[in-house]
């Protein structure tokens, strides 16, 4: 199934946005004839296991999670501080797959909520079954936990070196939303052979995404977790300012993300007066 993902097999484009995720689906049906059945879901669950499974065994992830102590303990002699939780035995984080139903929404807010050329493709093109393990970067994810804010941006630049020696390709976004979630994204990009959903096989550069936050972070983005899920789904959200609903759950939950970053800051502050004074 080779799909342009800047046309549409039904050149008629239609001018209202679906609103919600079965109207996307008859979308999907009417302008690609693409239905998304219980063959789809299995054929995207039977390929991120594959991903899944080879990345477990790439050079860069099994050298990552060796050195954690080395990490920890370089950070420590540096700062004086611990970088994780577990100073004697740092855990090595599980790979996690997108469910099907949350990467179905992604697809429906690039392509629809968020694409700002609508009713043509966004900037890159429709997200579609053909290109689907290429362009979306979170599918296979994990994430590192640590204790201190500069830990994070430490971590980053472990992760880049490592890169560099396996010569893989690497994004990095620092994420600061208005939501009160802030984290590091590392997104790794290496070939994969997945098989097609007809049998064969094809080599896909597929992304893994690393995230590393704060030991504070990691619970607001816990308690946030359902308030993001239900907004980012929404059609129209330029009327529904959360941050003038203080009666809200999203307006304490959000706002102390902020101010749990703020403190950290605060204390990394703290850290290096502390520092110079005692030097």
């Amino acid at each position: 199934m080779d799909i342009d993902t800047k046309q549409v097999k039904n050149d008629t484009l239609p001018t209202e946005k679906p609103k919600n995720i079965n109207q996307y689906k008859k979308w999907l049906e009417k302008q690609f004839d693409i239905q998304i059945t219980n063959k789809i879901q299995n054929y995207y669950e039977h390929v991120l296991s594959k991903i899944n499974n080879i990345f477990k065994k790439d050079p860069l992830w099994e050298e990552l999670n060796k050195n954690l102590k080395e990490y920890h303990n370089e950070y420590r002699l540096s700062t004086g501080y611990h970088l994780f939780m577990n100073a004697e035995n740092p855990e090595k984080p599980e790979l996690l797959e997108k469910p099907f139903s949350s990467f179905l929404i992604k697809t429906y807010r690039k392509n629809i909520l968020n694409n700002k050329n609508w009713p043509n493709s966004p900037k890159d093109g429709w997200i579609l079954p053909d290109n689907w393990f290429s362009e979306i970067k979170d599918m296979v994810r994990t994430a590192y936990t640590v204790k201190y804010l500069d830990g994070v941006e430490f971590v980053v630049n472990k992760i880049k070196n490592l890169s560099e020696k396996y010569n893989l390709k690497i994004e990095v976004e620092y994420e600061a939303r208005e939501e009160g979630y802030y984290a590091a994204h590392v997104c790794i990009n290496r070939k994969f052979e997945i098989p097609k959903i007809d049998y064969d096989t094809k080599t896909v550069g597929a992304w893994v995404e690393i995230q590393i936050t704060t030991q504070l972070q990691d619970v607001i983005k816990k308690l946030l977790h359902k308030y993001y899920e239900k907004r980012r789904k929404e059609v129209d959200r330029r009327y529904e300012k959360w941050q003038w609903d203080y009666t809200s759950n999203e307006f304490s939950t959000n706002y102390l993300g902020h101010i749990l970053h703020y403190l950290e800051g605060v204390i990394m502050e703290i850290r290096e007066k502390q520092k110079g004074e005692s030097s």
